[in-house]
């Protein structure tokens, strides 16, 4: 049983069954194939692309340990129209926190860095307003945003182009909703303060050390970090967004590049595609069982997530952060998720260790669309009865959303 945090809700309230499968899937097989719904979704996502007419979109399911799907739609370039193929580099803006919590789980298991141990430990000069409190926060609930400060602290600094070492300072000035570890509240700024800590703990640099560590040996030779890394990519999808009713390319912008724990990783469908590969359990000559069994426990409940739009709403009976992942009970499964959103782009990535089915969806435009897709692969792998996530195909823009 995953251990309960203070100020979390009870795990209990996962299904035994699903908190068992949280472990990773390592040998387990899905009942059926999927061959033919794996079909069924990429007729799905190119009707997607066409007839709500965003630009592009990259999707890839895997299969016990296997890549079922790997295709592109559409373009990385509303007008060049060079195509999207399963090689172009996206950027994936949160789903960067699941690579975060692997990589300090592997310096946990070596012992170069502690769980529970305060960060004051190798990071002396980190205070917050209330000094005491400061003393008391872990890695633990840095990646998993129990810190105590308020949803998204200085991400609107950030934004206005302030570079994170005065925002990783200015910490030091913002109060606290609650104690470390008693709530939880989404963070990009305070989330990054591990890759202080990895510096800290290895000499290294956090992006060498996830280039190291986890994109090499996973065969993720596509991946990069920064806007440099994306525009140097031989195929690299550009952001788009809404004006004049027409999605309009833009050039990245490096806002959130500026924190590459929260989200600086660029990846290809193909290289995500591994990535879940090896999240599910399939490479544990890279990610030990302990390692995922560690990231991908509940922390701390998210009942926020419950109360969500659409799919949220209608399959989630209980939400958890773990360690750079989200825990659901999705329709009495556990579904193990991120989603990600900056300017022009769009990403999510999930898997059902039950099923030992994921998928990955990345996609460049604000367009609320493609989301649908995750849901309709999910029902298909459960078996559930249809339901259609993905209404009139026409283009809905999520404004104002919170980069996530």
């Amino acid at each position: 049983m995953p251990r309960t945090k203070a100020g979390s809700a009870p795990l209990l309230a996962l299904p035994l069954l699903a908190l068992a499968g949280l472990a990773c899937a390592t040998g387990a097989r899905a009942a059926d194939d999927f061959s033919d719904e794996a079909r069924e979704m990429e007729r799905l996502a190119e009707q997607v692309v066409t007839r709500a007419r965003i630009p592009g979109l990259a999707m890839a399911i895997v299969e016990d340990g296997k890549v079922v799907s790997l295709r592109g739609y559409g373009v990385v370039d509303s007008k060049l129209r060079q195509p999207v193929t399963p090689d172009t580099a996206f950027r994936v803006a949160s789903l960067s926190k699941a690579f975060a919590g692997t990589l300090s789980a592997l310096l946990v298991s070596e012992g170069a860095m502690s769980w529970d141990s305060p960060i004051v430990n190798q990071l002396p000069a980190f205070t917050l307003r209330d000094g005491a409190a400061a003393q008391k926060i872990t890695v633990r609930q840095v990646l998993s945003h129990q810190v105590g400060l308020a949803y998204n602290t200085y991400d609107r600094d950030l934004e206005a182009n302030q570079p994170y070492p005065l925002l990783a300072e200015k910490l030091s000035e913002a109060p606290l909703t609650c104690s470390p570890g008693e709530c939880y509240a989404y963070q990009n700024i305070a989330f990054s303060l591990v890759g202080d800590m990895v510096f800290a703990a290895t000499g290294d640099f956090y992006a060498h050390q996830v280039e190291k560590r986890l994109f090499h040996p996973l065969g993720m030779f596509g991946a990069t970090f920064g806007r440099e890394g994306l525009e140097s990519s031989p195929s690299w999808a550009r952001p788009h967004v809404r004006s004049g009713g027409t999605w309009v390319p833009v050039r990245p912008k490096e806002t959130y590049y500026r924190i590459p724990p929260a989200a600086g990783v660029n990846a290809s469908v193909r290289d995500m595609a591994n990535w879940l590969v090896a999240q599910m359990g399939h490479r544990p000559d890279v990610l030990p069982p302990e390692v995922l069994n560690e990231i991908q426990t509940p922390q701390v409940a998210t009942p926020g997530e419950v109360r969500g739009s659409g799919w949220r709403r209608d399959r989630l009976r209980s939400a958890y952060y773990g360690l750079g992942w989200r825990i659901y009970d999705y329709a009495g499964h556990t579904l193990v998720f991120h989603g990600g959103a900056v300017q022009g782009y769009r990403a999510l990535a999930a898997f059902l260790p039950e099923k030992d089915i994921g998928v990955v969806i990345l996609w460049n435009s604000e367009s609320a669309m493609p989301t649908g897709l995750l849901p309709t692969t999910l029902d298909k792998a459960l078996g559930l009865p249809a339901r259609d996530w993905l209404g009139p195909m026409q283009a809905p823009v999520r404004r104002g959303a919170r980069r996530r």
